[in-house]
């Protein structure tokens, strides 16, 4: 059965799903993302692992609230973050297992 292109819904759907992943595709919003599935945290919590000053890991948390991934909540001084939905990150196995499978591969390749 020969598939039709995708219609205006579904085009939007596929570019708000390929919005979510480019958030997360940067190695720092990724981490960001993984800390937050154990819990919201401060800004001065993420800042404390990452080689980075805090406008640029702003910037990073900012990219991840307008792809909706994460919601912030201030508190006084501090800003802190959660997951806006924590399944978010469940298919982080699922990208593991293709890297497993793709050096399994490989190693098969050289013998």
């Amino acid at each position: 059965m020969k598939r039709q292109p995708p219609n205006a819904r579904e085009r939007a759907l596929i570019e708000a799903k390929a919005n979510v992943l480019k958030a997360l595709g940067h190695p720092t919003r990724l981490w960001m993302a993984e800390q937050l599935a154990d819990g919201e945290r401060c800004v001065c919590e993420l800042a404390e692992f990452i080689d980075a000053d805090f406008s640029t890991i702003s910037k990073h948390l900012a990219v991840l609230k307008q792809a909706g991934v994460v919601e912030d909540e201030k508190r006084g001084k501090q800003v802190y973050y959660r997951l806006k939905v924590p399944c978010i990150v469940q298919y982080l196995p699922c990208v593991e297992a293709v890297i497993e499978t793709s050096i399994r591969e490989r190693a098969a390749l050289l013998g």
